[in-house]
């Protein structure tokens, strides 16, 4: 029963437990006594219960926009170990100088290579020039939304993606914005770029085709000078630098090519053996095992191990363009033409030669490439090899016209295959072939 009284201010709701039965005859027996309690709620006590969940809303929305305004302003520090480097840096302080224009910088080059840290060195070092820093994990669409919907929140102008925007386009400041990890290709950043003529943007990604939004403000990012090199294995592993030291660690940044992540990864793994000089025996028989091992501590946040951020990238790929880079670890890593896939499509059978079930595999490869009449297609080709550049797997020199893999990717990509022999012969036969077709080409090849 609920009953409210207007002198007390009080909701009675009353109502009670069913009594037992009456016996059991004809007509059936009465019901029982009432026997719940009666429980008042003043409305006072009402009002206190909904301010109370009005606040405790109200404190979780202040936390989470609390939360969203640190994630928008926090900018990671760089390694404490960072090395080198200077090249790339004094070109970006010459690109940021002037002011009352956008700036945009693109840091490209393959996952490892040091793009992140160089981008964070260099905000260190120039932190006071800007109103203000933000960081967006450009990773997926959904990670740019949340950046700048934190953006939003941290300036109070609203909490929605398009809020952030508009933020930055109307602010008319120095502020900096870091697209980290633009590594998806199929990611149209300019839906994310703010569209005005003031600001600063630094972008880092595996895909060189971003360029388009830095014109020549851009720098690769690919393996260390020797020197630094050494510096940075020597400060992973915690080694003090002697001349027999050094010595050493040149052998080992050799053989991992130079490359930062290589290089920090065996470090880690020194450090904890304190053996600099049993790394490289240990290396050259159990390279994939070192290269794949996240160390248990690490000097940045950076999550991935060497193999394991190439693998991202390539289980990416379209199987034709999956296909295409397995093949070619299986030539030598620099220096691979266009014409070598060409010249064999066009090889002609012959009664003293392979047959064509002899062939089936290379042929298979080849036809990937072909148009509808049979013949080389070129536009095909170019867009399985974009594909690989765009995750920075396979690099292209445009004035020599050839393909070149990193040697480590090089050697990556051959574990990836079941068959290494199949491929292995696959490639020997296309080579072959475009020999045949083209007899005065071999010294190019060899």
């Amino acid at each position: 029963m609920f009953s409210l009284d207007g002198d007390s201010q009080s909701l009675h709701i009353a109502g009670g437990r069913g009594g037992d039965g009456g016996p059991a005859h004809l007509r059936g027996g009465t019901g029982g006594v009432g026997q719940g309690p009666i429980v008042h709620i003043t409305t006072s006590q009402l009002i206190a219960h909904n301010l109370q969940a009005t606040v405790a809303t109200d404190q979780a929305s202040q936390l989470q926009n609390l939360r969203a305004s640190q994630m928008a302003s926090h900018c990671p520090p760089h390694s404490r170990i960072f090395c080198g480097r200077q090249e790339i840096l004094t070109k970006m302080h010459q690109s940021f100088s002037d002011t009352g224009i956008q700036h945009t910088y693109v840091l490209h080059g393959l996952g490892g290579a040091g793009k992140t840290q160089i981008a964070l060195k260099f905000i260190k070092e120039s932190s006071s020039r800007f109103s203000d820093i933000f960081f967006i994990d450009t990773s997926t669409i959904a990670t740019i939304d949340t950046g700048l919907k934190n953006i939003a929140v941290l300036k109070n102008f609203g909490d929605s993606p398009q809020d952030g925007l508009l933020w930055l386009t109307s602010k008319v400041e120095e502020w900096l914005l870091l697209f980290d990890n633009a590594d998806d290709p199929s990611i149209n950043l300019k839906d994310f770029i703010p569209q005005c003529n003031h600001g600063n943007i630094i972008i880092t990604s595996r895909n060189p085709g971003l360029r388009v939004y830095a014109r020549s403000n851009s720098s690769l990012v690919s393996d260390m000078e020797k020197e630094d090199a050494v510096a940075l294995l020597l400060k992973s592993a915690l080694q003090e630098a002697t001349s027999h030291i050094e010595q050493i660690a040149a052998e080992i940044v050799k053989s991992l090519h130079y490359l930062p992540l290589a290089i920090v990864q065996a470090g880690a793994f020194i450090s904890k053996s304190r053996d600099l000089d049993g790394y490289l025996p240990l290396y050259m028989k159990h390279q994939a095992q070192l290269l794949s091992e996240k160390p248990a501590q690490s000097y940045d946040q950076y999550t991935w191990t060497v193999y394991t951020t190439w693998q991202m990238s390539f289980d990416r790929l379209t199987p034709p363009a999956a296909m295409f880079l397995q093949h070619c670890s299986f030539l030598h890593y620099n220096g691979i033409p266009e014409k070598i896939f060409s010249y064999a499509s066009d090889y002609q059978f012959s009664s003293d030669g392979p047959s064509e079930k002899e062939l089936e595999q290379p042929l298979e490869f080849l036809s990937h490439f072909l148009g509808p009449d049979g013949e080389w297609d070129s536009l095909k080709f170019l867009d399985v090899a974009n594909e690989v550049q765009s995750y920075s797997l396979i690099s292209f020199d445009p004035e020599k016209k050839v393909f070149s893999i990193h040697p480590l990717v090089h050697s990556w990509s051959q574990g990836t295959v079941g068959n290494p022999k199949r491929y292995m012969s696959t490639m020997g036969s296309i080579l072959g072939m475009a020999l045949s077709e083209r007899p005065h080409w071999d010294m190019q090849l060899k």
